[in-house]
């Protein structure tokens, strides 16, 4: 079953100095009914302005990945960790037992355009920790980079405490990906630019998202061009 969410679907806000976009039940936001989807329990898509952000604040027992789409977030934490994260470049934290970080917009001209996910981790209580990469941009070009992963290691592949992989991909105009899985595993997409079909039958346009279940293989094309994340989910 493909579900889709409309962007405009999602809970959204302005606060002057941040602009959100909630997919799942997040701070002010409560639906019984839409908490998470497997271990996904947040997926924001936020602006921030310059010079503005998060000041530092607790999190525990979960797995928090930030992806930096237009311009630079700065990052500290008590583990330390100190980094600035840019577009091409992956960040995760594993709150586990308690960490205190901030996020800021290090750019004093720039709004930062990016994309936070919260993941249930694999088992509760784990050391906290940080991990940033840089990926291979280039390697998206009409094919599925993993970034953040479990099951896949490399250099350039982000670990993770769950079961999960998040796969970037930018398609030109008139190509597609396939994308093959256990039908009792579970697909999130979103779409970070342009727009993309899937299996030919459903249109997504720049923040849509999707929700799949049940179905082993996935056929993404693009007609126009686009780009997208897709997270293998258990």
């Amino acid at each position: 079953m493909i579900a889709i969410y409309p962007a405009a679907s999602r809970h959204s806000g302005d606060l002057g100095w941040l602009q959100f976009n909630f997919s799942f039940s997040f701070a002010d936001y409560y639906d019984p009914d839409n908490l998470n989807f497997g271990p996904l329990r947040v997926f924001n898509e936020d602006y921030i302005q310059p010079s503005k952000g998060f000041g530092t604040h607790p999190h525990r027992d979960m797995e928090i990945v930030t992806v930096v789409m237009k311009g630079e977030l700065a990052h500290e934490d008590n583990t330390g960790g100190k980094e600035i994260l840019r577009s091409g470049e992956v960040q995760r934290m594993t709150a586990g037992t308690g960490i205190l970080h901030s996020e800021v917009n290090s750019s004093d001209t720039e709004v930062a355009n990016l994309l936070q996910m919260w993941f249930l981790p694999e088992a509760k209580g784990l050391t906290p920790s940080y991990e940033q990469k840089a990926f291979d941009s280039a390697a998206m070009k009409n094919a599925l980079l993993p970034i953040v992963s479990k099951r896949l290691q490399s250099e350039t592949i982000t670990s993770i405490h769950q079961d999960l992989t998040i796969y970037l991909s930018r398609l030109e105009a008139g190509n597609s990906v396939p994308f093959e899985q256990d039908a009792a595993r579970k697909i999130f997409l979103f779409v970070m630019e342009g727009e993309v079909t899937l299996n030919g039958e459903h249109h997504l346009s720049r923040s849509d998202s999707a929700r799949i279940t049940d179905l082993e293989e996935l056929v993404i094309a693009s007609a126009n061009g686009g780009q997208f994340m897709l997270i293998d989910l258990p």
